[in-house]
């Protein structure tokens, strides 16, 4: 390079260098310039009322829901009832083969035949005795064996008779009926199907007692569970009717907990009117319990009370406590609150010089939107 050409290479450094800084500090004035109407996103206070609530899932279920089962083996004989069949309490479900117990009952009616007639004569003999002993002719030996031979008849005698009773139980046990009044939901047997009572009590039916009762039985995390009271109001919705919101009440929050992964839940059981008989049982509900709710008070977007401004010396912060800024004339301006009930998405102002309408800053939109809008905190320039 020629050296009488290196200082006008240095000038032309030097006038690149100013022209970047003459446009930087040209943008920077423009910035600055922005009415703060157009630099600052904000939404009005506006009056009405706030829900703040917990939502959960649950089940449907029936209030009261009877498995019908068997206490007797044997092979289903007939069936009487089948799905959804509305029952009444002893109406006859099904019937098992009977004829093992009938004869079983047969044979202890025959024992306890023999057992009376061997009754009766150890009664006649007792009583001869009994004479021979008052003449003096056997000794009290022979007599006191005749007491205990009439005696041990008696006894065997009440041991067939309560082995016939337990036979004619069985034999009834045969004939299964409703112990309730109500729909039968499930029925889990067939005719010639074999069923066995032997170690556990074999479930036949399930049968819901009355469906226009009905409960949502839920999990709600410990966290939530503080604020949940019986009688508090519940909002719901199924998949079957999504358009369509029911309603119900908290009717019993369950001490017994629920560990799963060290998460901690608790069954919040919820009463349910179905006169329509439209939810059937096992549907999910998708609960909001309405934990608290107050009419006609001032709200603000929680992102007001997330927004501070990006530059130092924007505005002068206000003395101590909570704050939100508020867009008046060319400047936003500080103003101190008192926060109160909030529902995740608008909080309530139960205190503070914050009045209707007044216009809170939720974001600046001179920042990059990067992460969640409206938070206020410091982004990336433009520049």
């Amino acid at each position: 390079m020629n050296k009488n050409s290196f200082p006008w290479f240095k000038l032309l450094a030097a006038a690149l260098i100013l022209a970047l800084a003459a446009g930087g500090y040209w943008f920077w004035q423009q910035r600055n310039d922005t009415p703060a109407a157009e630099r600052y996103r904000t939404q009005p206070v506006t009056r009405g009322t706030l829900v703040q609530s917990v939502s959960a899932n649950g089940t449907l279920n029936p209030v009261v829901l009877v498995s019908v089962g068997t206490q007797v083996s044997g092979t289903v004989l007939r069936l009487h009832v089948d799905f959804n069949q509305p029952v009444k309490a002893g109406q006859v479900l099904a019937e098992l083969d009977p004829a093992l117990l009938r004869a079983a009952e047969q044979q202890s009616l025959a024992s306890l035949g023999g057992a009376q007639a061997s009754l009766r004569l150890a009664q006649a003999n007792e009583e001869r005795l009994r004479q021979l002993f008052a003449q003096e002719y056997i000794s009290r030996q022979e007599f006191d064996q005749g007491v205990q031979t009439r005696e041990a008849a008696e006894a065997q005698v009440r041991l067939y008779q309560a082995q016939l009773a337990r036979d004619r139980t069985n034999l009834r046990y045969t004939v299964i009926r409703s112990p309730v009044s109500g729909v039968v939901v499930d029925r889990q047997v067939n005719v010639g199907q074999t069923v066995a009572a032997s170690f556990q009590t074999p479930t036949l039916f399930l049968i819901a007692q009355d469906l226009k009762q009905m409960q949502i039985d839920t999990s709600v995390a410990e966290a939530d569970v503080g604020s949940i009271r019986v009688g508090q109001r519940v909002e719901f919705r199924v998949d079957a009717f999504p358009e369509q919101v029911f309603s119900g009440e908290v009717k019993q929050i369950r001490l017994n907990p629920k560990i799963e992964t060290n998460v901690v839940t608790y069954n919040v059981v919820v009463s349910v009117v179905n006169p329509d008989e439209i939810l059937l049982p096992g549907m999910t509900a998708y609960i909001t319990v309405i934990t608290q709710a107050r009419d006609s008070v001032l709200m603000i977007p929680n992102a007001a009370l997330r927004f501070r401004p990006a530059q130092a010396g924007a505005a002068t912060p206000a003395p101590g406590g909570p704050q939100v800024y508020v867009l008046r004339g060319n400047a936003i301006v500080p103003v101190a609150i008192q926060p109160g009930l909030s529902n995740g998405r608008m909080t309530e102002i139960a205190g503070g010089e914050l009045v209707e309408g007044d216009a809170v800053v939720i974001d600046d939109l001179q920042l990059v939107p990067t992460g969640r809008a409206g938070t206020g905190s410091p982004r990336t320039r433009l520049f």
